[in-house]
C-alpha cells in the first residue's frame, strides 16, 4: 500500500463521530462564504482585480464562487470530500497568503483568522476523510 493510501486508510479508521459536525460546520462556513461573493461581486473582483491579466480575473471570481458554493455543499454532505477539499486549497491559501496577510495580522483582521480556521481545517478533513455520517460512508458500506 502507498503512502497515501496508508493516510486515507488511518484517516477513515480514527475519525471521531464529533469531527462530522465540525465537517459540517466547514461547509456551511464555505457556502456562507460563496453566497457572499455571489451578493457583493464587486468586492470579490476587487480582491483579483490588482493582478491585471484581462480575462483571468473574471474567470477566478466565477471559480472561487462555485467552488465555495457547490465544494461547501458537498464537504457538508459529506461527498467526494477529498477532492472538494482539493479544489478549496488554492482559494484559501490565496486568501491567506495574496488577499488578507496583507491587511497584517491584527485581532481586527476577522478575515485573516477566519481564512486561516478555514484552511486549517480543510487540511485536517483532507487527512481524515469524510466520517461515519457521510455520503462517502453511505456509498462503501451500500456499493457492496
Amino acid at each position: 500500500m502507498n503512502l497515501l493510501h496508508r493516510i486515507e486508510h488511518w484517516g477513515d479508521t480514527h475519525h471521531p463521530a464529533w469531527t462530522d459536525a465540525l465537517r459540517i460546520m466547514l461547509g456551511t462556513i464555505l457556502v456562507l462564504k460563496g453566497i457572499s461573493f455571489i451578493s457583493d461581486t464587486t468586492y470579490l473582483s476587487q480582491l483579483v482585480g490588482g493582478l491585471h491579466f484581462g480575462l483571468f480575473p473574471v474567470i477566478l471570481v466565477h471559480y472561487v464562487a462555485f467552488a465555495h458554493l457547490m465544494g461547501g455543499f458537498m464537504i457538508a454532505m459529506g461527498c467526494l470530500t477529498r477532492l472538494m477539499i482539493l479544489l478549496q486549497l488554492p482559494i484559501l491559501i490565496g486568501a491567506v497568503f495574496f488577499v488578507n496577510i496583507t491587511q497584517g495580522f491584527s485581532a481586527l483582521n476577522s478575515e485573516l483568522w477566519l481564512s486561516l480556521i478555514v484552511l486549517a481545517l480543510l487540511l485536517t478533513f483532507l487527512v481524515i476523510g469524510s466520517g461515519r455520517f457521510s455520503m462517502d460512508e453511505y456509498m462503501r458500506q451500500h456499493a457492496q
